[in-house]
């Protein structure tokens, strides 16, 4: 038996050795990896943050040699799980509990969580493939069972003697509606060694075609129009109700595996274990609507059911410019778990920065938000799209949430149409984001657009397609910003998701800057905003490296830009939203860059005909770390 084993797992290297030989010739001189893989801890840091749990695709994975007939797992509910709730999952009847002992949420309840030989060169990607294939599916979340305090320290003595023989342990799991069954299984081994102990029945959603998550995006500048966005199980049309009696029917779309990019013959993580069906994805434009008025409207059909009623606002229209408008902006924002559980990719700086948007929004202070790319982080992982939709619906739901597309949700390897080879994405190459969230752009993979609210242009580009000079977006951008009336829309701000200004300079593609910067100087933008870095960063009006022109400091002490005599843009780096923070190195000390924060939060905005007033505001703490003023002489 022993000789018949290895003489399998000896045709399995030569197998997979022949294929990386074939696949990548020349790369099996230095190492049987291509140079994506070749070092699979930078690889991941850099690209997708490397933690245990996110390696368990590269984890062999068995039954435990256990054969304790006591062991047992069962869930707080077993059956008709809603749309959001915390399960509590119980393990009793352990012999010998561990720190390394753990739960694993996995969804749809029938993913091969054995072993999956035959497409072990398909890991690859993942880097590390001394001991692949892992699990074919991947975990939707995990929690070790020390969480719970009382596992590892249950044995109670008497006298020296055992009176408890057996231990066990509780765990509490948040729990959205996914649509796709959910099972636990309970694990030894830690995330690098695991092993199936138990594992519990198929729980099933009480509806999995239920409309969900709704967000609100505007459709033109007129403020009269508001789409809604929403997901479903449901491929047939439902409708949004809204208003005084008024309804629309929504029109349906989805994406299946086989829109997900892959990289020459490797499947990418969308397109093989990172994989869930997304449903059914609902989109309809209210018409008939009033700028600057709260509406309310819900969501679903009779057969499937309902939402709750919602009420949202409009932002004021676009060219009216004695309007105010109260916006907030950041990029980078991802999510993170309600449940301290070990997720895929986890944003630790979201929860807070939600938090403290949504208090605002309830306030009634904020006209619209902007996220300038990378959006939910999901690179691939798809269930993680409906986590982050479900984390921004206290804010996407009341009132007009724009994006733009960073590397994250566009980026792949090969001809995937990025203008950067990267494995960001996941595979995802934009399919994801595009059909989440319907943007007023020009056509499909074409994630460019305009917009106008009150006296403000915003001119929304892709750093992720081809920007270069004479490329179909610079022919667009420049006609765009030129064509904005200044006497009625006296502000123009442009964003996009890489930035041309950052202290941490290997974030900044000089072709990039070299190509549009001077497009921002020719029209006279006022504000040019971007994320990509995690952290946040203001420069002086800077232009080609150089400060054109210094703030002044006005009668409260704030930072004062007059561009009655135009000199330069002020740019900002606004990527603070979630994602892990970027510390600035210690050497940051050029020029143009006058204020750096390294902290969670968002950039507030006020504006008027006169003036563009900004707060970078600490989402934790809720204070202003940093304001500052642009005017225009009346």
């Amino acid at each position: 038996m022993e000789t018949k084993t290895l003489t399998w797992y000896s045709y399995k290297v030569f197998v997979y050795v022949l294929f990386i030989i074939i696949l990548f010739p020349g790369s099996a001189s230095s190492s049987l990896l291509h140079p994506w893989a070749l070092n699979s801890s930078i690889e991941h840091q850099n690209y997708t943050a490397i933690s245990p749990f996110r390696l368990l695709n590269r984890r062999f994975l068995s039954e435990c040699p256990d054969s304790n007939p006591y062991l047992q797992i069962n869930v707080s509910k077993s059956s008709d799980l809603s749309d959001d709730e915390f399960v509590t999952v119980t393990v009793s009847g352990v012999l010998l509990p561990a720190v390394s002992d753990w739960v694993a949420m996995i969804s749809p309840s029938d993913s091969n969580v054995e072993t999956c030989l035959s497409a072990e060169a398909m890991y690859v990607q993942t880097g590390d493939v001394s001991s692949l294939p892992l699990l074919c599916h991947y975990p939707v979340k995990a929690k070790l069972m020390s969480n719970d305090r009382d596992y590892l320290s249950c044995k109670k003595y008497s006298n020296g003697k055992c009176v408890v023989t057996t231990c066990s342990g509780s765990i509490k799991f948040h729990v959205i509606n996914i649509r796709t069954d959910i099972e636990f299984v309970f694990l030894a081994g830690g995330f690098d060694t695991p092993c199936i102990l138990n594992r519990t029945n198929p729980i099933n959603f009480a509806n999995p075609k239920s409309p969900l998550y709704g967000h609100l995006s505007s459709s033109d500048s007129t403020a009269t129009l508001m789409r809604v966005t929403w997901v479903s199980g449901d491929k047939e049309p439902q409708q949004v109700q809204y208003g005084d009696g008024k309804s629309e029917t929504s029109k349906v779309s989805t994406f299946t595996q086989d829109d997900m990019c892959n990289a020459t013959a490797l499947q990418s993580p969308a397109k093989d274990f990172g994989w869930h069906d997304p449903g059914y994805i609902h989109t309809a434009v209210m018409t008939g609507l009033r700028p600057s008025t709260t509406f309310s409207y819900r969501y679903g059909s009779d057969l499937v059911g309902w939402s709750d009623k919602i009420q949202f606002k409009t932002p004021p229209a676009g060219g009216s410019s004695e309007e105010v408008l109260r916006f907030l902006t950041y990029g980078d924002m991802g999510k993170a778990p309600l449940d301290d559980s070990a997720e895929h990719y986890i944003q630790p700086g979201s929860l807070s920065v939600i938090k403290a948007m949504a208090d605002e929004v309830d306030n009634g202070s904020v006209d619209s938000i902007f996220h300038i790319g990378d959006i939910s982080y999901a690179t691939g992982f798809l269930v993680e799209w409906d986590f982050f939709l479900h984390q921004i619906s206290p804010v996407a739901s009341r009132v007009s949430y724009m994006t733009a597309i960073g590397n994250h949700e566009r980026d792949y390897l090969g001809s995937s149409g990025s203008v950067y080879e990267t494995p960001d994405s996941g595979g995802e190459c934009g399919v994801a984001y595009e059909t989440y969230f319907p943007m007023p752009i020009p056509a499909k993979d074409k994630p460019w657009y305009s917009i106008e609210q009150a006296g403000v242009h915003f001119t929304v580009m892709s750093t992720e397609h081809d920007w270069s000079e004479n490329s179909e977006q610079y022919e667009w951008m420049k006609k765009d910003m030129a064509s904005v009336d200044r006497s009625k829309t006296p502000w123009l701000i442009f964003s996009g998701h890489r930035p041309m200004y950052s202290s941490l300079s290997s974030s900044v593609d000089k072709k990039f800057v070299d190509a549009v910067e001077p497009l921002l100087l020719d029209n006279k933008v006022d504000l040019a905003l971007f994320g990509h870095v995690h952290n946040y960063e203001r420069t002086c009006s800077v232009y080609k490296q150089s400060c054109l022109a210094m703030p002044t400091k006005d009668a409260n002490g704030i930072d004062m830009y007059d561009h009655s005599n135009y000199s330069a843009p002020v740019q900002a780096v606004i990527g603070m939203a979630g994602f892990t923070l970027d510390k600035f190195p210690d050497n940051a000390d050029h020029t143009w860059s006058l204020i750096r924060i390294s902290k969670f939060g968002y950039l507030r905005g006020n504006t008027n005909k006169e003036e563009m007033k900004f707060e970078f505001v600490n989402s934790d703490t809720r204070e202003v770390e940093d304001n500052f003023r642009i005017i225009k002489a009346k």
